[in-house]
Parts: C-alpha cells; sequence; structure tokens
C-alpha cells in the first residue's frame, strides 16, 4: 500500500516530559485531515462493575489497544486507556488493519468476557466537520515510552457519536479471534499505602472558559505534586506478585490455538516459569528482573489527558477532601463536571510485547469500579 505523507505524523511529535505541562497549547499538533480516530467502550459497564467484573472490563478496554497494536506490527499510534474503553487514531494506511481489529476484538469480548462492546471509527474530518479537533501529544512518564495525550474535543464527539449508532464497526462473525499477544494482567491488586486509592475524572462544561479550565487542571496537578499525600499507585518495588495469578482465565481466553483447557494449562505452566523468574531474581539473556520491575513502576500509566483529566491516584483522605473542595467550586462556576470514586486498591493490566524491551506499558485504573465509576458519578452530576 502507497503511504499518504501525513502517515509519519506520531513519530514526528517531540516528547515533553513533566505532566504539569500538559494543558500548554504548543505541545499538540493537529491530527492530520486523512487520518482516522477510533473508540471503543462497554455497554452497560455500570452493571459489569455491579457484578465485581472489574479485570474483564479492563482487559476488555486494554485488548483494544493490544489488538490494534499487533494489526499494525508494533508501529506508533496515539492511544489512550479509559478503563472501560479505549481510543486512539490511526493513518490512512493502517485503517483497514484497524477495522479488522476492532471487529476481532468486540466477537472477542462478547464470547470471551461476556460483555458487549461497540466500536466506531470516525474520520478526523467528520470532526472538524462540527467545529471541534483533535490535537495530540506525546508525555514520556520515563525514558522508556511515551504515550498520548489528546484536546480538542474529539475524542469526546467521536464517544458520543458512537453512542449515538454512527460511524459503528459491525463485529467479526463469531469465532473470530484478535491477536492479542502480549496482553496479560498477572499482578495482585495494590492495595493503597495512604489510605485509598481515588479515581479522578474531570472534563470541561460546555462553553467553559478554556483559559479557566487550563487553570483549573494545572493547580490540581500543582496540588497533587505537591502533596506529600499522594503518589502513583504502583509501589516502587512494583506490584504484588503471586502464583496461580488472578487473571488467569482471562490471559487463557486471549491467547489462541487450542482448546480452552489446554490454553489454561499453557497459562497456568507458562506464569509459573515467569513467577520463578521474577521470585527468585533469575536473569536469563537479556532479561533483568529488578530492571523490568524498575520499567513496570515508571511506565504505568496513572495519569492522562484525553479532553479531560485522568488520574488514579494513592493518597490520603485529606487530599481528596481539598481535591473535592477545589472541584465542587469550579463546578458551582460553570467551568468543570467531575467525578471521584475512592477504593481501597488498584488494578494494572499489562502490555509487553517483549519482556526485554523497556516500552512495555501498564494500564492502571481503580480496583472496585475505577473509572467506570468516576464518570458515573459524573453523569449524575449533570443530571
Amino acid at each position: 500500500m502507497i503511504s499518504s505523507g501525513s502517515d509519519n505524523f506520531y513519530g514526528g511529535i517531540a516528547v515533553f516530559r513533566g505532566f504539569a505541562r500538559l494543558m500548554e497549547p504548543s505541545l499538540y499538533s493537529p491530527l492530520p485531515d486523512d487520518w482516522t480516530v477510533g473508540v471503543a467502550d462497554i455497554v452497560n459497564s455500570t452493571r459489569a462493575i455491579a457484578e465485581r467484573r472489574y479485570k474483564a472490563v479492563n482487559m476488555a478496554g486494554a485488548a483494544v489497544i493490544a489488538s490494534v497494536t499487533n494489526a499494525l506490527s508494533g508501529r506508533e499510534f496515539p492511544f489512550v486507556f479509559g478503563g472501560d474503553g479505549a481510543s486512539f487514531a490511526v493513518a490512512p494506511a493502517d485503517l483497514a488493519a484497524a477495522r479488522e481489529a476492532l471487529a476481532a476484538t468486540a466477537t472477542w469480548v462478547r464470547e470471551d468476557l461476556d460483555l458487549e462492546m461497540r466500536v466506531a471509527l470516525v474520520p478526523a474530518a467528520a470532526i472538524r466537520s462540527h467545529g471541534l479537533d483533535v490535537r495530540v501529544a506525546r508525555f514520556g512518564p520515563s525514558a522508556n515510552l511515551s504515550y498520548a495525550m489528546f484536546s480538542g474535543g474529539g475524542l469526546a464527539f467521536a464517544d458520543a457519536a458512537m453512542k449515538r449508532g454512527e460511524f459503528v464497526v459491525a463485529p467479526a462473525p463469531p469465532g473470530s479471534q484478535p491477536d492479542l499477544t502480549g496482553l496479560s494482567c498477572r499482578f495482585e491488586e495494590i492495595p493503597s499505602a495512604r489510605g485509598l486509592i481515588l479515581s479522578v475524572l474531570v472534563l470541561p462544561t460546555r462553553g467553559a472558559d478554556p483559559a479557566a479550565f487550563r487553570k483549573l487542571i494545572e493547580d490540581i496537578i500543582g496540588l497533587v505534586e505537591r502533596s506529600p499525600d499522594a503518589a502513583r499507585p504502583v509501589p516502587t518495588g512494583g506490584p504484588p506478585l503471586r502464583w496461580p495469578p488472578a487473571g488467569v482465565e482471562y490471559e487463557a481466553r486471549a491467547w489462541r490455538g487450542g482448546s480452552l483447557a489446554w490454553r489454561r494449562a499453557a497459562v497456568l505452566g507458562y506464569t509459573l516459569f515467569a513467577y520463578l523468574i521474577m521470585r527468585f531474581g533469575i536473569r536469563l539473556g537479556g532479561f533483568v528482573p529488578e530492571v523490568y520491575v524498575q520499567q513496570v513502576v515508571e511506565n504505568s500509566d496513572f495519569r492522562k489527558y484525553d479532553d479531560g483529566l485522568r488520574m488514579i491516584l494513592d493518597c490520603s483522605a485529606e487530599l481528596e477532601g481539598a481535591l473535592q473542595q477545589r472541584l465542587e467550586a469550579a463546578a458551582a462556576k460553570g467551568i468543570v463536571r467531575y467525578g471521584l470514586h475512592r477504593q481501597d486498591a488498584a488494578m494494572m493490566t499489562c502490555f509487553t510485547r517483549q519482556a526485554t524491551r523497556s516500552d512495555h506499558v501498564h494500564f492502571i485504573d481503580g480496583a472496585r469500579g475505577g473509572y467506570a465509576s468516576a464518570a458515573t458519578a459524573l453523569k449524575a452530576m449533570a443530571v
């Protein structure tokens, strides 16, 4: 396939360090008109959360990113994990492969996770025709990798259009299996060390003053980063690791080939091997367990921006109160809508294409509802 001049757009965006800078407009580049925005979410995730199917919901959201990444043979593209779904953007040359991966993922989520996932692909030009934009930045949480931030309101438009039944991608035929190589959830839940795990979701209200919204987001980030009562939810020594891992069933269903019973047995054997290597610090080829754990901590995506601020914080009740006070005041002024959800632990879903590479990414959410429950609180506030 002949590629267009815009295909290398994402690779040309400079990586910025320092999360406090995320509201600087100069960091964001407009998505080319010939690119397409992909969105996916779980239908009625509130019920799944009520049934305590937290791992299944997170696995479904991360599966979107894993399947598209593998379909594109590892080529870089901007994406963001949303807990019960995901958003991304792809170049014209990758659109067909992304469509096929999305369709297969929707089928896999229905058949293997017993959840309904809706997916859609929305042209950037269609978003702009409604007066909105999609702008992309690249944030580097560590020297190992970067991931995307989105602004301009385009992702929110794409998500709303999908929920209206527009631009929808139909599920693939029954039995279709996406390539989910590298997707796993072997780590145990991560208990709070400071009192509670807080899921934070902050969005601008329609017609809000952009300067006022930017100032509020910068104030919130500053408050969190200055406080000794808040930190990333992943401890320095990495998340707890036990065997057999709690996510065996989901990982077995993500593997391809053979019966489900065979895949369960294979995953149990493979995870035992991996557990022993990690437990005893055994170096194998280019794999160094201590380095991998350090990278797991550094590569965790516990905060991001996709037309709104998302954070999973390990914090004190006092800091939660301070955040709520600021957000309530801003909401009263018509600047923001927000949702907060407290729980006792965080959870991690991992995407590691090769254990010897440093760019493995680890998706963080709250372990008792997380972003999905924060979104429910936000919607209730808007009523």
